[in-house]
C-alpha cells in the first residue's frame, strides 16, 4: 500500500503544496509475514451435506462432514485467525456432480465457490467434461448455449481465477487460461501456479479435450519458476495441481489419519521430487485422499473430497528475501455442528428445490446395500449390477443385440445404501437423484461389434493402467468370465483360452456385440481397444 500525505511549505512568501510519498518496506526492518492458505480439492459440486456427508476419524467411527454451507462457515471462521488469507483449490470443483449442481451444468457449484470466497484454483480433469469452451463459460459467465439460463437468472461466472499452466491450444504456444497468479501479502508476492495432470486426455471423453494439448507437469512448473525467479525475483511458490497420491496400510494410527503421510505413494511423489527447489508448497488432489506430507522439503497436502475437509496451511514469508521460511498444515474436518452460512444455505436450497421434482422421483428399490467394494479379482457388486443393467437394456435385437457389457470402475461415484433417504422416500426405495449420483456423467450406451481377439486386447489394457503396476479392472456382465495372472508378462496376463461367454471360449475371429458407455467407446481410461470396434 502506498501512503500519500500533503504538507504546506512556505518559501519566500509563496505557499507551495508538496507531496511526500512513503513506501512501506523501503527502509523498514526485515520481518516475518504470516500467510494463511485455505485449500480444498475435488469438490465435485457436492452442495448438499448428504453427499456423501461423512468422513472416517478412527477405525470404527465416522462423523458427519461436508456440505457447501458448512464449508463456508468453517472457511470464514478460519480466516479470522489471519487477515493475510488466500483460499485456493486444486481442481475438479465441478464435474461428476450430484443432480442439484449437474442439472444446471454446475453453475450452482461455481456460485457457491463465489460466496465462499475462493480466490484461485487449478483446473482438474473434470473441468473438461463438457469441453474447454464450457470451461471458459464457467470462468467468464453467460447462459448455456443450448439450455440457456435454466434457473431464470444470469450466470456471472467465477469470481475466482482458474489456472491451466499446462493446457495449451493444440499447435499453439498459448494456454487456454492463465498459467499463474501473483497475490501480494503486505507487499510481498506469492506465486500460485495451477495445472492438471498430463494424463487428463486418458480419463476424459475425447470430445472434451479435442483441440487441446496437455504438457508435462514438472517441465511446465520448472520453466515458469525459473522465468519468474530470474525476471521478477520471485521466491515464494505454491503449486495447485490436480494430481495426487495416497497413504497405504499399515497405518500408524490403525486407520488413514487425515493429517499423516503413512507409506505414501502415487504420481505426486515423482512430480514433487522433480520440482524446482524454489517451490515451497504443493496443494494436490485427484485421488480423493487426505494427507499432509513433506517431500523433499516441500509441503504436500490434499483435503480429501466433496468439501468434507479444508486444509489450513500456515506460511511465514520473509519480507526481505521474499521467500517462505516456514510452512505447516493441518487438515480440518468440515463438521456439521456449526451454523450453516445463510447465503450459501439459501443458494443450496434454491437449486435443491429446483431439482427436487426430478431428483426425488422413486424409480427402483433394493433390499440391501450395493457397494463398490472390490473383490480380489477386481469386481464389485455395484459394478456387476450396472454391467448387467447395461446388457439388459441393449440385449434386445432392436436395441443392439448385445451379449457382453463392460463398465469402467472409475465411473462408479457412490454407492446404493438401503438406509439412505434423500427425498422423503422409504428405506430401500431408490430415487432418480440417488441413481444419478452413482453415474453423474450424462453418458449414453453404445453397442459395438468386437472380435474375440479385440476383447482379449481390451482385457490386457486393464493392466499397467493408468501407470506401470496399476490396474483398472472393467466390471463385466453376467455370463462373461476369464482368468488373469498379475505375475505373467505384460500383454499376456489374461489366458485367451479362459475368456468365455456362458461357458464357451471366445473365438479370436468371431464377432460379438458389446455394450459400453460413450466414455469407454471413445477410448476413455486408456481402453483403446473399444475404438477398434465397429458399429455393425
Amino acid at each position: 500500500m502506498r501512503i500519500r500525505t500533503r504538507s504546506r511549505l512556505v518559501l519566500t512568501g509563496l505557499v507551495v503544496l508538496a507531496a511526500a510519498f512513503v513506501v512501506p518496506n523501503a527502509f523498514a526492518k526485515p520481518h516475518p509475514i504470516p500467510v494463511q492458505l485455505l485449500a480444498i480439492n475435488d469438490f465435485h459440486g457436492h452442495l448438499q451435506a448428504t453427499t456423501p456427508g461423512t468422513i472416517r476419524i478412527s477405525t470404527t467411527q465416522t462423523v458427519p462432514a461436508g456440505g457447501a454451507a458448512y464449508l463456508a462457515t468453517h472457511i470464514k471462521a478460519l480466516r479470522t485467525a489471519n487477515t493475510n488469507t488466500i483460499t485456493v483449490g486444486a481442481g475438479d470443483l465441478i464435474g461428476a456432480s450430484p443432480l442439484s449442481s449437474a442439472l444446471f451444468h454446475d453453475e450452482p457449484a461455481v456460485e457457491a465457490m463465489n460466496l465462499i470466497g475462493l480466490d484461485v484454483t487449478s483446473v482438474g480433469n473434470h473441468e473438461f467434461d463438457e469441453g474447454y469452451k464450457e470451461l471458459l463459460r464457467m470462468q467468464n459467465g453467460g447462459c448455456h448455449p443450448v439450455d440457456g439460463c435454466q434457473d431464470g437468472d444470469p450466470f456471472p461466472g467465477a469470481f475466482f481465477q482458474y489456472l491451466a499452466a499446462n493446457v495449451y491450444y493444440a499447435g499453439k504456444n498459448k494456454t487456454i487460461l492463465p498459467e499463474y497468479e501473483i497475490k501480494k501479502v503486505d507487499g510481498v508476492p506469492v506465486v500460485f501456479i495451477g495445472l492438471t495432470l498430463e494424463g487428463t486426455p486418458t480419463i476424459v471423453t475425447p470430445a472434451g479435450v479435442a483441440g487441446l494439448q496437455f504438457k508435462d507437469e514438472v517441465e511446465t512448473v520448472n520453466k515458469l519458476v525459473a522465468d519468474l525467479t530470474r525476471k521478477k525475483k520471485l521466491h515464494a511458490f505454491v503449486i495447485l495441481i490436480h494430481e495426487g497420491g495416497q497413504q497405504n496400510a499399515p497405518f500408524a494410527a490403525g486407520f488413514e489419519d487425515i493429517n499423516r503421510c503413512d507409506n505414501f505413494s502415487g504420481a505426486i511423489v515423482d512430480i514433487t521430487n522433480g520440482l524446482d527447489p524454489e517451490v515451497d508448497v504443493v496443494v494436490s488432489g485427484h485421488t480423493h485422499r487426505p494427507y499432509v506430507c513433506t517431500i523433499g522439503n516441500k509441503l504436500v497436502t490434499s483435503a480429501s473430497s466433496f468439501g468434507r475437509v479444508v486444509t489450513d496451511i500456515d506460511l511465514t514469508v520473509d519480507s526481505a528475501t521474499r521467500d517462505v521460511t516456514s510452512k505447516t498444515a493441518v487438515n480440518r474436518i468440515v463438521t456439521q455442528d456449526v451454523t450453516p452460512d445463510p447465503a450459501v444455505d439459501a443458494l443450496v436450497s434454491k437449486y435443491v428445490g429446483l431439482a427436487a421434482p426430478i431428483g426425488n422421483r422413486v424409480i427402483g428399490s433394493i433390499t440391501a446395500d450395493i457397494t463398490r467394494t472390490a473383490t480380489p479379482a477386481g469386481e464389485s457388486a455395484l459394478g456387476d449390477v450396472i454391467a448387467d443393467s447395461q446388457l439388459e437394456a441393449t440385449a434386445p435385437t432392436d436395441f443392439g443385440g448385445s451379449v457382453i457389457a463392460f463398465m469402467n470402475p472409475g465411473g462408479l461415484r457412490t454407492e446404493l445404501l438401503y438406509s439412505q433417504v434423500s427425498g422423503g422416500e422409504q428405506p430401500g426405495e431408490l430415487t432418480y437423484g440417488e441413481l444419478f449420483n452413482v453415474q453423474p456423467f450424462g453418458n449414453s450406451l453404445v453397442v459395438k461389434t468386437c472380435t474375440g481377439a479385440q476383447i482379449d486386447t481390451l482385457l490386457e489394457q486393464q493392466f499397467d493402467n493408468p501407470g506401470a503396476g496399476q490396474t483398472r479392472f472393467l466390471q463385466v456382465s453376467s455370463g462373461f468370465t476369464y482368468t488373469w495372472d498379475n505375475a505373467a508378462p505384460t500383454g499376456s496376463k489374461v489366458d485367451p483360452s479362459t475368456i468365455k461367454l456362458n461357458g464357451v471360449t471366445l473365438g479370436p475371429a468371431t464377432s460379438y456385440r458389446v455394450t459400453m458407455n460413450s466414455f469407454l467407446a471413445t477410448g476413455g481410461d486408456n481402453f483403446r481397444a473399444f475404438t477398434e470396434g465397429t458399429s455393425k
